[in-house]
């Protein structure tokens, strides 16, 4: 007959969904009280047929203990064996790939126990992976967040459910299998305190690891001395109240993330390295909605979100709202934010306009022929210009349209880039080379009266700044005759009295055909 202990943690899993149509749950048992009692509830589910899955048990050794992490090794694997479940255990190297990683030791043993676990679940074919989190780790949590600063999302806590973005090393024909994983919190619904009573009527036992309560670590400071502190001045349970915060912001949060969805499909384009938001429609929304599409556009790139604050979103927030163009927000890990010609722009760890490391400095191009350079395909003709209608073009003609063609090309934010130009031929000093912009580069654009430096000029036309990371240098022995896609030199131009063209056509080489 089930405790009453188990059937709270039944019904809170029922009422959660947490299990769903899985039929094999992997239950991380580290060996200490919470652990424990997650093992032998989710045992007495299953031997009640309250749960319809099969249980599996793993224990991580994160080797940090010496002899006591070795016992509690060997407590799990015997506790494993008292219930007649399956086990699986592995042993870390903490300390060795935190050091290689310059990460603190608790962030360098989540991800890594994170990573083993869906390895673990993925071995055993489990579609969940139960943990021992209970409510007063959700008070600490939620305590913890405010101490850093965050907002409505993060009072949410620790919720029952939930996905990590953590790469498995799948094959490519197992990747889906790694994104049905989920991690659920089967004891969420009790205190530390139901715990260690449901223990104690059991008789079962438990390991207890002395560094938990080294208050030099955050979470123990939070745990041993902040909570009893603000339990004194509380007129009821703090930890209660705070769980109950939890779960009124998780319920907010869902209503925000419903009106972000839909407004995500409308307003957001993601492609490559960048996400971009369009600001009319961005700035339309409400408060809580922007928090949400700003941290979905740096969820698309691969940012975490351990290291972002309610400050960086509120940063993200004023460059949003501020028009003035050219501006960018720096974040942890690289990434950047940009404000650029009504559109708020998330990007990747930058890279230098000036240089590509998988490419030459420059390559030679063939003219008439093709040109291979990185990513890039260039095509030269020679062509006759008594055969050409650009022939019977007055200079005048030629002019606006050239000027028409850049005003669309700058407008243009299509993926598939494929230009054409040409050029008097008789006015280029042979050999052409391509190759990517560098520091100091000058040329005389078409249209204007004297030379500029490249980055004045892009300044001048308003070149975003995606644009300026994919542009190449085409030029001759003595100046720069194209600066692509932007604008070609004043001294290559055609006129009336030109006799041989040149024609380029540079395009993306997986994409030009």
């Amino acid at each position: 007959m089930l405790s009453e202990f188990e059937k709270k943690v039944a019904g809170f899993i029922e009422a959660n969904g947490l299990l769903g149509s899985a039929d094999r749950v992997l239950l991380a048992v580290s060996g200490g009280a919470d652990s424990i009692a997650l093992l032998y509830a989710m045992s007495a589910l299953d031997a009640d047929n309250v749960l319809s899955a099969e249980l599996f048990c793993a224990h991580i050794n994160h080797q940090l203990r010496g002899t006591e992490a070795n016992l509690d090794e060997d407590f799990v694997i015997a506790q494993a064996a008292k219930l007649k479940l399956p086990v699986t255990t592995k042993r870390l190297d903490v300390r060795g790939f935190a050091g290689r990683n310059k990460l603190s030791i608790e962030t360098a043993a989540r991800k890594l126990r994170i990573e083993s676990l869906l390895d673990m679940a993925k071995g055993n074919q489990c579609s969940r992976i139960a943990t021992g989190h209970q409510k007063n780790d959700n008070a600490e949590t939620i305590l913890h967040r405010l101490a850093r600063g965050t907002g409505f999302r993060g009072l949410g806590g620790i919720w029952p459910a939930r996905t990590f973005d953590v790469p498995l090393r799948l094959s490519s024909q197992d990747e889906a299998a790694g994104d049905n994983i989920k991690f659920v919190r089967p004891l969420l619904c009790v205190t530390r305190d139901e715990i260690i009573e449901y223990l104690k009527a059991r008789s079962l036992q438990w390991r207890v690891d002395h560094t938990n309560v080294d208050c030099t670590y955050r979470r123990s400071f939070i745990r041993y001395r902040l909570i009893p502190a603000l339990q004194q001045d509380c007129t009821g349970p703090i930890v209660e109240q705070l769980c109950e915060l939890a779960h009124s912001a998780q319920k907010y949060y869902i209503l925000v993330c419903t009106r972000a969805e839909k407004a995500w499909s409308e307003l957001a384009d993601c492609a490559d390295d960048k996400a971009v938001l369009n600001l009319k429609s961005f700035l339309q929304e409400s408060p809580a909605v922007k928090v949400e599409l700003m941290r979905r556009s740096l969820a698309s790139l691969g940012s975490g979100e351990k290291d972002l604050t309610q400050r960086h979103y509120e940063s993200i927030l004023q460059l949003a709202e501020q028009n003035v163009g050219g501006r960018k927000i720096e974040l942890p890990g690289r990434f950047v934010v940009r404000r650029e010609y009504g559109n708020l722009i998330f990007a990747g760890p930058e890279k230098s306009p000036y240089s590509n490391k998988q490419t030459s400095s420059s390559v030679k191009l063939e003219i008439p022929g093709q040109t291979k350079f990185g990513q890039y395909l260039i095509q030269a003709a020679i062509l006759d210009a008594g055969c050409s209608s650009l022939r019977s073009a007055t200079e005048d003609g030629l002019m606006l349209d050239a000027r028409r063609k850049i005003k669309s090309r700058i407008e243009n934010r299509e993926s598939r880039i494929r230009f054409v130009e040409r050029f008097d031929l008789d006015k280029l000093k042979l050999p052409l080379v391509v190759r990517f912009r560098e520091a100091g580069d000058r040329f005389w654009p078409l249209g204007l009266p004297a030379q500029k430096k490249v980055g004045k000029f892009l300044t001048a036309v308003r070149v975003a700044q995606e644009v300026r990371r994919r542009m190449l240098i085409v030029a001759d022995s003595e100046k720069i005759i194209w600066v692509w896609p932007i604008r070609i030199c004043e001294q290559a131009k055609i006129t009336g009295a030109t006799r041989r063209i040149l024609q380029l056509r540079i395009a993306n080489a997986k994409q030009s055909g």
